[in-house]
């Protein structure tokens, strides 16, 4: 087991219309940090993951995982 964590981060910014600089805007971190995340380049601190899943009103469970997510669909 690796130590990636899988978010879906792209799906939910798509989903709701929301740009990746107006993310990183309401997280208070640089845009390109959001494209790291939503890669799996990056893995964010537990405060980072928890404001994600605050602004997008989801548990963290929805958002991030240790195994990849099924697809829906």
């Amino acid at each position: 087991m690796g130590e990636t964590v899988h978010n879906r981060i792209a799906m939910l910014r798509a989903e709701r219309r929301v740009s990746r600089r107006e993310l990183a805007d309401a997280l208070g971190v640089h845009y390109q940090t959001i494209g790291y995340l939503e890669r799996g380049e990056y893995s964010p601190s537990l405060y980072l993951a928890l404001k994600i899943a605050a602004y997008f009103e989801v548990s963290v469970e929805v958002l991030f995982a240790l195994e990849e997510f099924r697809r829906i669909g």
